[in-house]
């Protein structure tokens, strides 16, 4: 298989498409060869459907709130009515919101931090299991963090050692279905600024000096003493989603320049 088509015939639903990685990793598996169903809550998804349409190829794009339950299904059904079959579920949406030490979090923010990092994984892998499972193929590509070991991100750690619990947990109870599971643990990353920021207030000085201190300490977790860019990230992520890792299932493989998380 050259790399150019090396997903070819596959139909690859990459949630959180509209920016940052997940935009990344959209672009390059259609490059690829690969059907690509956007996912996002923004309409932003839209300006990544009009890149992927200038090599040739129709996405097929889903508007859709995936720290829902109906959101998830939303995307299965969608894709099920277009195409008939789901071949890789990418799930990209996450995010720290807010960056403090723990005791400083309030009670929604914590709530909404584990709603926007971890239910959307758990919304979306319970969503296309059933139809892959039909299948008796299919591959889950969970992005998780290095930050499961870090600082000023508590439940956005807990979220993401939550996903890499379930990518384990799934890896075991599916690999009799030829559904493969494995998680990327993304490292610090550079990115260009969001389009939609996930908070809409500016940064106290107190938050600014409290972010700084996650940028020192991934750099200086990291053995490399530097972020990653995105196309490293999009890199790992595409091997997992594609059959050169046919061998490969509950694992979750840091990008984090050494930093195991």
């Amino acid at each position: 298989m050259t790399h150019s088509t090396r997903f070819e015939n596959k139909i690859v639903i990459v949630t959180g498409a509209a920016q940052g990685i997940g935009r990344g990793v959209a672009i390059a598996i259609a490059a690829q060869g690969g059907q690509v169903v956007l996912v996002d809550r923004s309409d932003l998804i839209a300006e990544v459907a009009s890149e992927i349409e200038k090599i040739g190829l129709s996405p097929l794009t889903v508007i859709a709130d995936l720290e829902t339950y109906e959101g998830a299904q939303l995307i299965t059904s969608e894709t099920l009515n277009k195409f008939g079959r789901i071949d890789v579920l990418i799930n990209n949406v996450g995010g720290t919101i807010w960056a403090k030490p723990y005791q400083e979090y309030r009670q929604q923010e914590i709530e909404a931090e584990i709603r926007r990092s971890l239910f959307p994984t758990l919304w979306c892998c319970h969503a296309v299991l059933d139809p892959m499972i039909a299948q008796q193929q299919g591959v889950i590509v969970n992005v998780s963090s290095i930050a499961t070991r870090g600082i000023h991100r508590v439940p956005y750690g807990a979220a993401k050692g939550g996903i890499n619990a379930m990518t384990a947990c799934l890896a075991f109870e599916h690999a009799q279905n030829g559904i493969r599971i494995n998680a990327v643990a993304t490292g610090g990353t550079e990115a260009p600024a969001r389009k939609i920021p996930r908070n809409t207030n500016p940064m106290s000085e107190q938050e600014k000096i409290w972010y700084q201190a996650i940028v020192d300490q991934t750099v200086s977790s990291s053995l490399m003493k530097r972020y990653g860019n995105i196309a490293e990230q999009v890199n790992a992520i595409l091997f997992l989603a594609s059959d050169e890792s046919s061998y490969i299932t509950g694992t979750v493989l840091p990008v984090g320049g050494g930093d195991q998380g």
